[in-house]
């Protein structure tokens, strides 16, 4: 019994005989209409391809159906090709074939083994569509925005033109629809890398990553299906304020592993690490008292930043850069990029400071003001700054002085060195006291002038008669001004007729009242002066009772003399 070749059942109807002859004729029956054959290319034509596909006569496809958009062929004579009867035509002898449509089965038939298998395609993106993007895989697919990256992404028109991975998530090949994932496909691919990147990190590491992405604070760097961060603070030694400035995506960078936590699956990389700290020598390159070069790198309100290598910075502080106390800003010294030279004044390695000077290349002006100037020298400078307690003068380049206010005069009552001097004035001033040590310089200005008090001690004595007008009342008595600057007291019990007693009387004495008082106390130490109103008028009394006196014994000389004429006159 033969079988038969539709149902694979015995056919009664063919001797057994004859069933080797049907095995030996069966390649040349025709294939089906829908099945696709491999056939190998005889010849091209203008026309048509010939294609030898295993049948009794040769068949002929459309050169158009293997010819490249630019009209270019893409196939030659002995390459093999998939095809399928067209339609039971022939056409000059030969059986006409189809190549697109077996292309298309063929192409559907990877896809279902695709889709059944969750096999990774590759898949051209051709354009945005609604929604997603239009991705050929060999038939037109879909694939949603949110299947795009298992990240989001913020502009798909990037990937057009771009060959994916994709994985097929739906097909229906009746519809002929087909929806594609690039997210799963990198996911798969992210999870193979990682899973063999983990067995082989380890801290302490050194390894290639490529730059994945740029942030403000870092890099991150994909080590092979896992992230790490590369701070920015890791990057170099030297000062980096952005990432871009070292890095950009896509760069391929060796780095160093420096905490890895396995579980979470958290690394931190650093670039600086793999060089030796340039901090760990830096006391043997810049020792205490030596002189060196580096580029201001930073200004700030307290000094400024000098780099003096990829890495190691040092502090000029404000203090450290003029001898001149009056310097408000370092910007008015130094300013960015600007290259200086300066002196080590510390460093400190393990803290990484490093302390610089400019002053120091200058002699320090203190060392030498007692060579320079005395005390009770007259100098004159520039008033540069005022407070409450006092006026600091500049008579050089980094010396002021300071005039106390109780320094500015000897007679006003001076509460704030405004009432007497103005900000920027020229001035002249005595030095009181020098202190090079503490760098500290003491002025007047009213030692310029004679002290008014002084002078009035040097030529008045008690007992003395002076002339004075009451400026101001107290309950006790009247302060009386005897010169410029010198007052003295009359007190009430001094005045004559007054008892002193609270409301009884109006005081004898009023503002403005000038009078002859007597000098009955000096005290130049305590600078006070006593007066008396009622000694005054006694010595007045007396004055007047001695001229009396006088006169009386004159007259009774007279009298006696003229007397005595008489009497003479008679003898």
């Amino acid at each position: 019994m033969a079988v038969d070749q539709d149902n694979g059942q015995m056919d009664p109807s063919v001797p057994e005989s004859y069933e080797h002859l049907l095995e030996d004729y069966s390649q040349f029956a025709p294939p089906a209409a829908d099945e696709v054959v491999q056939g190998t290319v005889l010849g091209i034509t203008a026309k048509d391809v010939i294609i030898d596909f295993g049948y009794k006569s040769e068949g002929i496809v459309p050169i158009e159906q293997f010819q490249s958009p630019t009209g270019e062929v893409t196939v030659k004579r002995g390459d093999v090709v998939d095809v399928m009867i067209d339609r039971s035509e022939h056409v000059e002898g030969y059986q006409l074939l189809s190549h697109t449509k077996a292309a298309r089965l063929r192409v559907w038939d990877d896809l279902e083994k695709a889709s059944n298998g969750q096999l990774i395609l590759s898949g051209r993106v051709l354009g945005r569509v609604k929604g997603g993007l239009a991705v050929d895989v060999g038939v037109k697919a879909f694939m949603p925005g949110s299947q795009a990256d298992p990240r989001p992404v913020h502009n798909l028109d990037s990937l057009i033109g771009q060959d994916i991975p994709v994985k097929i998530i739906k097909l229906n090949r009746r519809r002929g629809n087909v929806v594609v994932s690039r997210k799963l496909a990198v996911e798969d691919e992210i999870n193979s890398r990682k899973s063999v990147t983990l067995e082989h990190l380890s801290e302490g590491a050194s390894v290639v990553g490529t730059v994945k992405n740029l942030t403000e604070y870092g890099a991150f760097i994909d080590l092979g299906g896992i992230d790490g961060l590369l701070h920015v603070t890791d990057m170099s030694y030297g000062r980096i304020t952005h990432p871009s400035e070292m890095l950009q995506v896509g760069q391929d960078v060796t780095v160093k592993i420096l905490k890895f936590d396995r579980g979470k699956e958290r690394v931190s990389l650093g670039i600086k690490q793999l060089e030796p700290d340039p901090w760990d020598t830096v006391l043997e390159r810049y020792p205490v008292d030596s002189r060196v070069i580096g580029r201001v790198v930073n200004v700030t309100d307290y000094g400024a930043f000098v780099e003096l290598e990829a890495g190691v910075e040092g502090l000029i502080h404000i203090s450290e850069m003029t001898w001149s106390r009056r310097m408000k800003h370092p910007s008015k010294v130094v300013k960015a990029s600007d290259q200086v030279e300066a002196v080590v004044l510390e460093v400190h390695s393990k803290d990484r400071r490093i302390s610089l000077g400019l002053k120091q290349l200058e002699p320090n002006p203190w060392t030498t003001i007692d060579s320079r100037y005395s005390v009770g020298s007259v100098v004159e400078g520039r008033v540069r700054n005022m407070t409450d307690f006092g006026a600091f003068i500049e008579i050089e380049e980094g010396i002021d002085g300071l005039v106390h206010v109780s320094d500015l005069s000897w007679t006003k009552r001076v509460k704030h060195p405004s009432e007497i001097l103005k900000k920027g004035m020229i001035v002249q001033a005595v030095i009181l006291n020098i202190d090079s040590s503490s760098h500290r310089l003491s002025l007047g200005i009213k030692q310029l002038q004679p002290d008014a008090w002084e002078s009035y001690f040097q030529n008045h004595q008690v007992g003395d008669t002076v002339h004075g007008r009451v400026c101001r009342l107290a309950s006790f008595g009247a302060f009386v001004e005897l010169a410029e600057g010198v007052e003295g007291l009359c007190h009430f019990s001094e005045v004559p007729g007054y008892t002193g007693r609270r409301g009884a009387e109006e005081p004898p004495m009023h503002v403005g009242d000038e009078h002859d008082y007597k000098i009955i106390k000096m005290s130049e130490a305590e600078k006070k002066i006593g007066l008396s109103l009622r000694a005054v008028t006694d010595d007045e009394e007396k004055n007047r009772l001695e001229d009396y006196q006088r006169q009386a014994a004159a007259a009774t000389s007279t009298i006696e003399e003229v007397l005595s004429l008489k009497d003479r006159s008679h003898e």
